[in-house]
């Protein structure tokens, strides 16, 4: 090999090298479909964005929840809690919050700011209620930087995608003395080929990621005038498992949870916005969620991308209905039931479907 051949190919390597480097030190990179980029959202994508959730039906708004004041987590509880400054992080298994000692209408502001921020566009900005999420986004950063993508390639930058697509969901739940609980839900979808002749896809969900929320909260520590370095180590606690299963009482689907009121109401609400349920109004008080949940008939139950045709608002011969999940305490012991629209036990096969979709998540 001649030694303009040798240089060559130890510029290549190095160069692949950086590439690499660059790929590991940078492991979020959003890129909005609504940025004037040429990212193309796939139909079933914009639908999904498209749809009317968390919409609440009329002019009436009385989540109650957000009015009612929540105690803070004490000493005596098992919980991991860092704090910096006004900003700490609470974490049960793969579920982290922040709690913020500022009035919510303090932080709208600044969240909002984040996210754009962050590379994305808010689908949702509701702040009477307390919710805000994002369009549909591409983590680009997960496209391998080979030294084609990183020269030629940037002026096709179309013809990249990882075949993933993900949303996040942003709840703000007014606590006692002007706190306020941070919430950050994933939703991700994966393309897939629909046939093995591989001629056509069709976009799934996949699991909720909470390394992603975990990251995102961490990032909105520093945002909050939170070190990056301090906001690393408070997310970075060991988590505390708190358990929770699947039991029948009088024929019913329920889940028991070993956390007191208080914290199963936050964890039942964030595994309510990972599934995607449409939440249409929850009330604290009486410990209640009511949402909407479409029903599986027939074939369509067995069908690739099932749930994302529940969740995504798409058209469907089965209609939404309502169903309310009660979150009932007795000192560190909850239970979480299933009932239909008007507040009855609900034995059903959609009410155990509610139910496993949300112990899936709370394990």
């Amino acid at each position: 090999m001649s030694s303009a051949s040798r240089l060559g190919a130890i510029a290549l390597a190095a160069f692949l090298a950086a590439g690499c480097s660059v790929l590991q030190e940078d492991k979020i990179d959003y890129q909005s479909a609504k940025k004037g980029s040429s990212l193309d959202v796939p139909p079933d994508l914009t639908q999904l964005s498209r749809d009317a959730r968390y919409q609440v039906p009329g002019t009436v708004v009385t989540a109650s929840g957000y009015q009612s004041g929540t105690p803070t987590a004490t000493a005596g509880q098992a919980t991991a809690v860092n704090a910096v400054a006004d900003v700490r992080i609470e974490r049960a298994g793969g579920q982290r919050w922040l709690v913020v000692d500022r009035p919510a209408d303090k932080l709208w502001g600044p969240i909002r700011d984040f996210w754009q921020e962050n590379g994305f566009v808010l689908e949702l900005d509701q702040e009477k209620l307390g919710i805000m999420e994002t369009d549909w986004a591409e983590n680009r950063a997960k496209i391998p930087q080979d030294i084609f993508r990183r020269t030629i390639g940037r002026v096709f930058e179309s013809l990249y995608s990882t075949g993933e697509r993900d949303k996040f969901r942003t709840r703000l739940e007014r606590s006692g003395e002007g706190r306020t609980e941070i919430f950050v839900s994933h939703r991700g979808m994966v393309e897939v080929y629909a046939s093995a002749q591989k001629d056509q896809t069709i976009w799934q969900p996949r699991a909720a990621d909470p390394e992603l929320e975990a990251e995102f909260l961490t990032r909105l520590m520093v945002k909050l005038g939170v070190s990056e370095s301090q906001a690393q180590a408070a997310a970075a606690s060991a988590p505390v498992q708190a358990a929770a299963r699947l039991a029948t009482v009088n024929n019913q689907p329920v889940i028991q949870i070993d956390e007191g009121f208080d914290r199963a109401w936050r964890r039942v609400g964030l595994s309510l916005d990972r599934s995607g349920f449409t939440v249409e109004d929850r009330d604290r008080s009486q410990g209640i969620y009511f949402v909407r949940f479409v029903a599986p008939s027939g074939a369509d139950a067995e069908k690739p991308g099932f749930f994302g045709r529940i969740f995504s608002g798409s058209k469907s011969d089965a209609s939404p209905a309502r169903y309310r999940v009660v979150v009932r305490s007795e000192d560190n012991r909850s239970t979480v039931s299933v009932l239909d629209g008007q507040g009855q036990p609900d034995t059903s096969g959609n009410a155990a479907r509610i139910a496993q979709l949300l112990v899936d998540d709370l394990k």
